[in-house]
């Protein structure tokens, strides 16, 4: 798969996961984008899918990389479709 079609992916899953929050921004978890198993299924590199989208300005997130159990409850914020 290409980068661009598995960072469309991403955002469909986030969009799907995710929280509205009251300015109208989706979020989720790291740990429940994770943790869920369309996604494990969906991405064969979740952190660097996330990497490449945030490089994108396309998703937003603390830190450089994100790794299962010490950073679950990152918030990764959609910053556009």
């Amino acid at each position: 798969m290409n980068v661009e079609h598995e960072i469309s992916l991403l955002v469909e899953e986030i969009r799907r996961l995710g929280t509205t929050n009251a300015d109208g921004q989706v979020s989720v978890k790291f740990g429940v984008l994770f943790a869920d198993e369309k996604c494990a299924n969906l991405f064969e590199a979740l952190v660097g899918t996330l990497k490449a989208a945030k490089r994108r300005k396309i998703v937003t997130y603390q830190g450089e990389l994100l790794l299962q159990g010490v950073h679950d409850n990152v918030d990764i914020m959609l910053l556009q479709d």
